[in-house]
């Protein structure tokens, strides 16, 4: 390499190493008054305030709303007569040895102001020691005056407080689908219960399984549950105008129905009572025998003469049947016009008479068929 090249690279280096140092003094500078101009700004006033909430404080209020339907109405006026109906059965010797008491209970209500109450014959059935429970929680002792095992009502009656009476309206209007209230205890425990549906269906029939029908039920869909017995069903007029009895859940098929309840017609209620009240019973026709209902089955298996009717198994001595001449092994077929049939027991043709009466049974005695006259009597009371 010639001393003129190595010159020019020592001074290419130079210039560079020159260029350098004035770019660092001029940087340098540029950032040193940078730095200077920004000390010298004002800091920036940051003042923190408390929230501050412009709108005035607001009260939650509550709104009292005087609502009055047809419904709350009759609660009002019925309400108060309702009671709950509280029953203590002894117990019973078993192969075990003596139970303990039971209590049952149901529900009642005022029908007149000398404290007379409709409720059910199964409420107070078996029953030693009866007591009420009023609307406000106080208890009374009451004594049951009489019962009708056919109709399932029953009467009682207390010398204590008779808040308020329910009034009685006419069960033989009613129409389907008019709307009804229930008011009881269920469980004996919920006492006052409201519930509300309307009328299914008028003149049910339902099969005690003890050889006659409870007739001309009053069908609902208002919920009805145990402890509801004996209360009072009401229409939008505050007037009762049937017993609640019963409800249906299952069927013989194993079937599960809701909202099948029933209730005793107030205008049957009505005659039971005022007749309990005035005798201690309710006199029923009696004709005096023992029988044994007949159905085609029956009939087929024993080779009988009859496919419906009743078998006469016993003839009560100085009865209407041992004074008409009736004999045991008799079948009855008919009485009056009615034909004994599925859909017309013994039990409840008969009670369509009264006691008195004169009708004329058809009998089926070995191969003949003979009309016998006979006069109906008055069922002994036990």
């Amino acid at each position: 390499m010639s001393w003129k090249n190595s010159l020019y690279i020592l001074l290419v280096i130079a210039i560079a190493g020159i260029s350098a140092l004035t770019g660092a003094i001029t940087g340098g500078a540029v950032v040193y008054r940078a730095l200077q101009q920004s000390a010298s700004l004002p800091e920036p006033v940051q003042e923190i305030l408390p929230a501050s909430n412009t709108t005035p404080a607001q009260t939650l209020m509550l709104n009292t709303t005087d609502i009055q339907t047809a419904i709350t109405q009759s609660v009002e006026k019925v309400g108060p007569a309702v009671v709950t109906v509280v029953g203590t059965v002894p117990g019973q010797m078993t192969i075990f040895g003596q139970t303990g008491e039971q209590t049952v209970s149901g529900t009642g209500f005022f029908i007149t102001d000398s404290g007379y109450i409709i409720t059910n014959n199964h409420v107070v059935e078996g029953t030693q020691q009866v007591n009420i429970v009023l609307s406000d929680g106080t208890q009374q002792k009451a004594t049951i005056v009489g019962t009708d095992l056919y109709s399932d009502i029953a009467v009682l009656k207390t010398d204590g407080n008779v808040p308020a009476l329910a009034r009685l309206g006419n069960s033989d209007v009613l129409k389907p689908g008019e709307s009804v209230i229930a008011i009881g205890s269920p469980l004996g425990n919920f006492k006052n219960t409201v519930t509300v549906g309307v009328v299914s269906a008028t003149g049910r029939a339902i099969d005690t399984g003890n050889g006659y029908q409870i007739e001309d039920l009053i069908q609902t869909d208002a919920a009805i549950n145990h402890g509801n017995s004996g209360g009072p069903l009401v229409n939008l007029a505050g007037e009762v105008v049937g017993v609640n009895t019963l409800v249906v859940r299952n069927t013989g098929s194993g079937d599960v129905a809701e909202g099948l309840g029933f209730a005793i017609p107030v205008n049957t209620a009505q005659a039971v009572a005022q007749q309990i009240i005035e005798k201690g019973y309710f006199a029923r026709p009696y004709l005096g025998i023992s029988f044994q209902p007949i159905n085609p089955e029956i009939a087929a298996i024993y080779d009988l003469p009859a496919k419906w009717g009743v078998y006469i198994t016993r003839v009560a001595g100085n009865s209407p049947a041992n004074e008409a001449g009736l004999q045991q092994g008799d079948i009855i077929t008919k009485i009056g016009d009615v034909p004994l049939d599925e859909t017309h027991s013994y039990v409840n043709t008969v009670f369509e008479f009264q006691p008195g009466d004169q009708t004329t049974l058809e009998v089926v005695r070995g191969n003949e068929t003979m009309q016998v006259q006979v006069t109906l009597g008055e069922a002994p009371q036990s």
